[in-house]
């Protein structure tokens, strides 16, 4: 195991997910619920198969494709996601 590669993607997806709506849904659910335990093992364990997937999946592409295509599509994607954000934003009014 690489300890290295486990703190970068530990801090990679921490940092990532804070106040993501994934983290907001387990606020509200552990709000209503009697039983903060079980929402944070639902949560976590939701969390844990997501990456698996993720890791899965990755595999799979990676050979398939080479690793700096995976890398631009992967940046590609960010900049057009960050590119609808930020109009959705701007056609907005201010607010006070």
């Amino acid at each position: 195991m690489d300890i290295k590669i486990v703190m970068t993607a530990f801090w990679t997806i921490f940092l990532a997910e804070l106040g993501d709506k994934t983290q907001l849904a387990t606020l509200a659910f552990s709000a209503g619920s009697q039983s903060k335990f079980s929402v944070f093992l639902g949560s976590a364990g939701a969390l844990v198969l997501t990456s698996a997937l993720a890791v899965l999946l990755g595999e799979a592409v990676s050979r398939v494709l080479p690793l700096r295509v995976v890398h631009m599509a992967a940046a590609v994607g960010f900049v057009v996601i960050g590119l609808v954000m930020l109009w959705g934003e701007l056609g907005k009014p201010a607010t006070p």
